[in-house]
């Protein structure tokens, strides 16, 4: 494509989901992409810049290109991970990526943030709207780093208006991604609490590029929680799985997945049993009534998502 054309860049474009987004994209429009991963099978006509998110030459791609709308998707999810290396990449690169934004004059920014912002808590209402307080930042490094970056995206929201600014707020995403919520239900005997079947929220990771693309529209802005096909009970999700699962009470599966995570035998940190204990569902009408989305995915097949052949990592 010419390089006078319009771009959008895509942060995190080497993960599964990036790649979707960016392979969706490149059909209307020039992508760039960044990320310092290595992005295999990358369609030639997809650009590539492998540069750490929080150096300078970041800004050089906003001189040399006509990037006219960012989508984030670049957000470090790694709960072993250096805590101020994951907080500096986090917050300091989404601040840098603001900055430029707003120094360059791009039209839209676009932040694919979490429905788990909202926090899995006993007393949640049955359906949480965009207004809901984001109560997540309690749990562990990775909710308090995502809490800060929709808070932080919201305020660039209000400080500068002539910027189209959108948060994305899915459910738990499954398909080909490494999520906790993919992986979880990945595996071959998965433990459930004893005593507790929440309602679950999902969205099929095709349906979640499809709301990138809504997002991009001229016009549209604001916050959006999106959700799949209808919720379902944690048994009944793994009962259309067929796979079998094992109550454990849940002092003992605290005590037992902080154990294992000290042996670096689970990449699943203790405060995660919430989400398999307490429901955190979303009101997705906005989406559906502003941004015109609505899932393309059945239950059946945003469910079985989960075993379709992946990428590499």
């Amino acid at each position: 494509m010419p390089s006078g054309e319009d771009a959008v860049l895509v942060t995190g474009v080497c993960g599964n989901l990036g790649r979707r987004v960016a392979r969706h994209l490149h059909r209307d429009m020039r992508v760039i992409g960044l990320d310092r991963r290595k992005f295999p099978g990358r369609p030639k006509d997809i650009e590539h810049h492998p540069i750490d998110l929080r150096r300078n030459r970041v800004e050089d791609l906003f001189r040399e290109a006509r990037i006219k709308a960012v989508v984030h998707l670049g957000v470090m999810h790694n709960p072993r991970g250096n805590r101020e290396e994951h907080h500096t990449w986090n917050v300091g690169g989404l601040s840098r990526l603001l900055e430029y934004a707003s120094r360059h004059r791009v039209r839209k920014f676009v932040l694919l943030s979490s429905a788990n912002v909202y926090g899995p808590r006993p007393e949640n209402a049955q359906f949480l709207n965009e207004d809901a307080p984001l109560l997540a930042a309690g749990a562990f490094s990775d909710m308090r780093d995502l809490v800060e970056l929709d808070m932080l995206v919201q305020s660039f929201f209000w400080k500068y208006p002539e910027i189209e600014t959108v948060i994305l707020r899915p459910t738990h995403i499954l398909g080909t991604v490494h999520n906790a919520p993919s992986n979880y239900l990945r595996l071959k005997v998965a433990p459930t609490l004893m005593g507790f079947d929440p309602m679950l929220q999902t969205v099929h990771q095709d349906d979640v590029v499809r709301a990138i693309q809504l997002s991009l529209r001229p016009g549209i802005r604001g916050i959006f929680n999106m959700a799949g096909p209808q919720a379902l009970r944690l048994s009944d999700i793994l009962g259309k799985l067929n796979r079998p699962h094992v109550p454990i009470p849940y002092t003992l599966a605290k005590f037992g997945v902080r154990r294992l995570w000290s042996l670096r035998m689970t990449n699943f940190p203790a405060p995660e049993l919430d989400f398999v204990r307490y429901v955190c569902m979303v009101d997705d009408r906005r989406a559906r009534d502003v941004l015109g989305y609505a899932p393309a995915f059945d239950i059946d097949q945003t469910l079985n998502a989960v075993d379709e052949e992946r990428w590499p990592a």
